[in-house]
């Protein structure tokens, strides 16, 4: 997908796509992320939004619906490595008790971050 081979960085986004701070502007600098796409694939990154088009935290639902986007998109590209940020446990304020029990389901080509291991049940 990039130099970085068949490895991709997943963090959390805003719907307005402002990859400005954490993870994101990491993603951003390094990762190919695009500034102005707030979800999906983007050049060796994945972004799901915990956070709306105006920078305000999502619900739960909603982010678990992105989640299952992403849950889908790395199960069709099951030759990927899809390394995972502890995403909506940052600036949106989330506990990984909170999020990680939304990757339960996770094909194991996704590597979880260490606060969410042993929090998916």
């Amino acid at each position: 997908m990039s130099e970085h081979g068949n490895e991709v960085f997943v963090f959390g986004s805003n719907l307005a796509g402002r990859h400005g701070k954490g993870a994101a502007l990491y993603a951003r600098r390094h990762h190919g992320a695009v500034y102005g796409r707030g979800e999906g694939l983007q050049g060796n990154s994945y972004a799901i939004p915990t956070k709306d088009e105006f920078i305000r935290t999502r619900g739960l639902i909603e982010i678990e619906k992105s989640v299952m986007r992403f849950v889908a998109f790395a199960e069709q590209h099951p030759s990927t490595t899809f390394r995972l940020t502890p995403i909506g446990c940052g600036l949106a304020g989330y506990k990984p008790e909170q999020i990680a029990p939304m990757f339960r389901h996770a094909p194991a080509n996704v590597i979880l971050p260490p606060e969410f291991v042993g929090a998916t049940a």
